[in-house]
């Protein structure tokens, strides 16, 4: 488990982290999302004390990071999969954090096997893609079977079955009881691993909950209609509160309004439908909507012509 308390970072005049609380429980899957610069990596340094809060509290398993006596077999984590020496092959750089816990040769066998990582474990970790790079991160981090886990970005340079064992794999260690703690940028894989949200914008907590409710918080259902009386139908929905969008004939957006309560209203005036269907937003609809005024860096949205193109 992890739980902070008013957990605080700030640099010079710059609030990275603002005040956040929150408990990431064991069992489940905590998706931690946020834009670039909303304060994601900087919590997760604090948590394994590589960043030292300002303020407030962060605790791991009952205790802050520092004070756990075996600290791999506690919390295993990858914040910068970069972070090995380049000329280390994969099983040096394994061997070497193993030494420090007293772990065994068997265990660096193990994690290399689980990764994926056999067929390059004697070669130096410098000429590593970014793919295998990631492998060799979850590998240390999963080395001292630890009760914890925090992934930022481990998907980061995968390949789509790579994306698939990241996923299966952490879904396995929440099923065991385990805590895990994940960001990514990567609305569509997050939506099928994650069961709980947080969601940080601008150091501050935006909104945490089970992943359906965010989404579901964050958006409205449309429903879609398709209809030779849809003129008569728009008329009927209004009346009922919801808001009617087209962009073809005879078919209708509408908002506010269940399926349900369409396919009654039709049903009472004797109107034919030819569909209709609730269209739940998805997780990147509601990931948008949420951090749309917490993104720091915000790109061009216009075209740009490129030399010798016309417009």
């Amino acid at each position: 488990m992890i739980e902070a308390h008013d957990l605080t970072k700030r640099y010079g005049a710059k609030t990275a982290v603002d005040r956040i609380s929150f408990t990431i429980p064991p069992g489940t899957v905590t998706g931690f999302l946020g834009p670039n610069g909303a304060g994601k990596s900087t919590t997760m340094r604090m948590i394994v004390g590589l960043d030292r809060p300002t303020s407030g509290t962060v605790t791991v398993n009952g205790k802050p990071y520092a004070q756990h006596r075996s600290p791999l077999t506690e919390v295993g984590a990858l914040l910068d999969a970069k972070a090995v020496h380049p000329g280390r092959s994969a099983r040096s750089h394994l061997r070497t954090l193993a030494a420090t816990h007293g772990l065994s040769s068997r265990r660096v066998d193990e994690v290399i096997e689980m990764t994926g990582l056999r067929a390059v474990a004697t070669k130096r970790v410098g000429g590593f893609s970014l793919g295998m790079g990631q492998r060799l991160g979850i590998a240390a981090a999963m080395l001292g079977d630890p009760r914890t886990l925090i992934l930022d970005e481990p998907v980061n340079g995968l390949d789509p079955e790579g994306v698939v064992w990241v996923r299966t794999l952490v879904r396995h260690l929440a099923g065991e009881g385990r805590t895990v703690f994940l960001s990514s940028h990567l609305m569509s894989e997050m939506a099928q691993t994650a069961d709980q949200l947080l969601v940080i914008g601008k150091g501050r907590i935006i909104t945490a909950g089970p992943v359906q409710d965010v989404i579901d918080g964050a958006t409205a259902t449309t429903v879609r209609v398709r209809s030779p009386r849809a003129a008569d139908l728009a008329t009927l929905v209004q009346t009922a509160g919801a808001t009617v969008s087209s962009t073809e004939a005879g078919v209708l957006e509408l908002r506010g309004v269940t399926a349900e309560q369409v396919g009654e209203l039709a049903a009472v005036h004797q109107i034919v439908l030819h569909e209709l269907t609730p269209q739940r937003a998805s997780l990147e609809d509601a990931y948008m909507s949420l951090t749309q005024d917490a993104v720091e860096y915000r790109t061009e949205t216009t075209p740009v012509a490129l030399e010798g193109e016309t417009r």
